[in-house]
């Protein structure tokens, strides 16, 4: 009955609520803060065994999304801390340490990437957060220890991740992650246009319009606030000014900012990565037949460039359930379960 309450129970488990100061975003082009909160899950049995050693998986969060969101709680659906710590607790995955990691900016999102736009948030991910939880807790500290995971953006992060860093994660579960981008974001460009013409074709106008509002209160918000943040992301110029990809009135498509956004398609970027993705431990992908951004669309075809790269498909974890890119955080638990049983397996660790 405790995942049915709208409150919590009590973990099993210790959730710590930690601060992280960040060198590599000190002086971030959009002066976000280089303090960041940091979730750091124990399972149970952490304290009463001082001397063992646990994997580690990092959360990583979607669009618009925070660390603390983590916590929130509605009716009949558990926060993901309380769903993984009653995993752990009955005994029905592996125990390991579970790290949630934020990595907002004023635009909504990082993916993760280090970009002129936003900041250096790939360094952060990798280079700062990672040492850190290696440093205060008993993690065990290598690629075949360590997994990554996210939905939609926090997919997409999860996916780039290990092939840009196979030295730090050796595992990823991505759950409707960005992926073929001529579908999931090119399908958003005509909306963008249509929004963009009460402010004749000035995103920038939006803009400060909506910092001085704050809140995403009208209908166009959400999707220039994502096309502006994707922008700041993958096509920042030299100055950190975001460059849109395509004319902000006919829409038409402009070609060399767009292919520095393929350039970020993981799909694109597994022929580049073949080496690095045979070397993984494991690789979760899934998505909702009725994805809103056909991502599921995207996951098949990351499973297929995988396959075409070389990876093994007893590596691979595929499935398309029915959904669409809302509602999936039950997910969540089983794409965890597998990694940490993935991670552990030959270890004698159960």
């Amino acid at each position: 009955m405790s995942g049915m309450l709208p409150w919590s129970a009590g973990l099993a488990g210790r959730l710590d609520d930690r601060l992280i100061s960040s060198d590599a975003l000190r002086g971030n082009p959009l002066g976000d803060p280089r303090e960041r909160p940091l979730l750091v899950y124990t399972p149970p049995g952490y304290d009463a065994e001082p001397e063992r050693r646990y994997p580690a998986v990092y959360v990583i969060q979607g669009y618009s999304g925070f660390v603390s969101k983590w916590l929130n709680r509605e009716a009949y659906r558990q926060p993901f801390p309380d769903a993984a710590d009653a995993l752990f607790a009955a005994g029905e995955a592996p125990p390991a340490i579970v790290v949630y990691v934020d990595a907002w900016t004023s635009y909504g999102g990082s993916q993760f990437v280090d970009s002129p736009g936003t900041g250096k948030y790939h360094s952060y991910l990798c280079d700062e957060v990672t040492a850190y939880v290696d440093e205060n807790y008993r993690t065990i500290p290598d690629a075949p220890h360590r997994a990554i995971m996210g939905k939609s953006s926090g997919g997409f992060g999860a996916m780039i991740t290990p092939m840009l860093r196979p030295d730090l994660f050796g595992l990823l579960a991505t759950h409707a992650g960005d992926a073929l981008y001529e579908h999931s974001h090119a399908s958003g460009i005509p909306v963008a246009v249509r929004h963009l013409r009460k402010y004749d074709g000035d995103i920038f106008r939006w803009w400060e319009e909506f910092r001085a509002r704050g809140t995403l209160s009208r209908p166009e918000d959400f999707s220039l606030l994502e096309t502006l943040g994707m922008s700041a992301c993958f096509s920042a110029g030299d100055d950190g000014t975001p460059v849109l990809p395509f004319d902000p009135v006919t829409g038409v498509i402009r070609p060399a900012v767009w292919q520095r956004w393929l350039d970020w398609d993981p799909v694109r970027m597994v022929p580049v990565y073949e080496s690095e993705l045979r070397g993984l431990k494991g690789i979760w992908i899934d998505a909702g037949t009725r994805d809103d951004y056909y991502l599921d669309v995207g996951a098949e075809a990351f499973r297929a460039a995988l396959l075409d790269a070389g990876v093994a498909e007893d590596l691979i974890r595929f499935e398309l359930f029915d959904g669409t890119h809302s509602g999936i955080d039950y997910r969540y638990p089983m794409s965890l379960a597998w990694l940490c049983r993935r991670m552990t397996a030959g270890t004698g660790q159960r």
